[in-house]
């Protein structure tokens, strides 16, 4: 009987292809980067509308949150799609007035997921599964417009500067069991469909530096260069590279938003960004205190002072490998063998591990894109591997999971060990907050 069901599904995704392909297509043209995805989140509730299926709204600001629920007991699924775009400056989509563009793939991912939910009800598939699938779209994965977020907590509307934690801080997840979603990528490990890996967590360091003005020519001795200070800071982060294990796939990348004001003045207000990435927690906090070091060197060396704000971005994604069993499975059945890549470890991060730390959750990838990710020529080129096989592998997946009393789904739950609870998870999300204020001259 799950065969056949499954079969039904597998028709359904394909009857509503032209419709699955042009709900991506739409999104494409419009991108919006995180919390402003309204006319994103404003498309979602309407394709929710058109199937009948009620909805929670402006969750986490613009994240929508739909369930199905068969009626019988069992553990809630949810398949997820990302509402926000990046930034791309010359990407032949891109916004000419914010500047944000689909260069990395969410707008397939919001399209798979309502293609799951049509394939569904439309195949009748509810009568013969058991439990909840929640189809949720949920806002800024893209750790973006960091100054802008800051100014939503300011005003009281989030805590956290990304989709994902925010949510789970509203108990957004609190009735979610599992998790899956596909990202569409231009990788060429990733082949039709592959199986996720692990990815790096990250912290998020907001950095200035400042001095004391003064004539450049005529009197620089009476100043303080708060550049200098930055300059000092970025020696010394590139002379920790040596002490991170590989194996810990450490990247620190720091830029200057702010170097000065006029060439003829000492720069007396500095700024500078950076992300600090590693595969394990451990060997996080070690990088981030080494950072800090670095850039305390460069107030010290100076005599300039250092206002350092860090804010907690992502945690280390872990793929739960019994979830991971059953949608290869279906991935290999859906497109060969041959054509199933995995991805060992990816070096850039997604609070999609944040989520990995409460409940089992897999992050596969599908091909169909060219380019580099996150720059202007990542597009789209083929929709039939980045859109219509991922909708079909999660709905037949989310089949197997819930067939039945939904007894894989039950096993996963049971025999997964989640990594934190809600409760420890916010706790140390929180912790990862924190101001620095360092004075050379004090």
């Amino acid at each position: 009987m799950r065969e056949s069901t499954k079969a039904r599904v597998a028709e359904a995704v394909e009857a509503r292809r032209e419709q699955i392909v042009g709900l991506a297509r739409t999104i494409l043209a419009n991108p919006e980067l995180g919390y402003r995805e309204h006319e994103t989140a404003a498309l979602v509730r309407r394709a929710l509308d058109d199937l009948g299926v009620p909805h929670r709204d402006s969750l986490a600001v613009t994240g929508v949150k739909a369930v199905l629920d068969t009626g019988r007991p069992g553990p809630t699924l949810a398949i997820i799609g990302e509402l926000d775009s990046i930034g791309a400056a010359g990407h032949p989509h891109r916004n000419p007035d914010t500047g944000a563009a689909h260069a990395c793939g969410h707008h397939c991912q919001v399209a798979m997921t309502l293609g799951v939910g049509m394939a569904l009800l439309d195949a009748g598939a509810l009568a013969e599964l058991s439990g909840r699938l929640a189809l949720f779209a949920v806002p800024a994965e893209e750790y973006v417009e960091i100054e802008y977020r800051l100014g939503l907590r300011t005003e009281g509307r989030l805590e956290f500067l990304v989709g994902k934690a925010e949510l789970v801080r509203l108990g957004e997840f609190d009735d979610v069991d599992l998790a899956m979603m596909i990202h569409t990528g231009s990788n060429p490990a990733y082949r039709s469909l592959a199986l996720g890996g692990t990815t790096n967590g990250m912290v998020a360091k907001l950095i200035r530096y400042v001095g004391r003005a003064a004539h450049a020519g005529g009197s620089p001795d009476r100043g303080i260069n708060a550049l200098g200070a930055a300059h000092v800071a970025l020696a010394a982060i590139h002379a920790q590279r040596e002490t991170f294990r590989d194996d810990d796939h450490v990247r620190v990348h720091p830029i200057i938003t702010r170097g000065g004001e006029l060439v003829s003045v000492i720069p007396a207000d500095v700024r500078m960004e950076t992300f600090v990435r590693a595969s394990r927690t451990e060997a996080l906090t070690d990088a981030d205190r080494k950072v800090d070091r670095a850039l305390q060197a460069g107030a010290m060396a100076l005599g300039a002072t250092l206002e350092l704000t860090t804010l907690p971005g992502y945690l280390p994604l872990r793929e739960d490998p019994g979830l991971a069993r059953i949608f290869r499975v279906n991935a290999e059945a859906l497109v060969g063998a041959e054509n199933v890549g995995a991805v060992a470890h990816a070096t850039g991060g997604t609070d999609m591990g944040d989520l990995s730390h409460l409940m089992p959750v897999i992050h596969p990838f599908t091909g169909g894109a060219a380019g580099t990710a996150h720059a202007a020529d990542f597009v789209v080129t083929d929709y039939e591997v980045a859109v219509v096989n991922p909708a079909k592998a999660l709905a037949l997946t989310a089949v197997d999971l819930l067939a039945g009393d939904a007894a894989l789904a039950r096993r996963i739950v049971a025999e997964h060990r989640p990594e934190m609870t809600r409760e420890q998870y916010l706790a140390h999300v929180r912790g990862l907050m924190r101001d620095l204020r360092y004075s050379a001259e004090a």
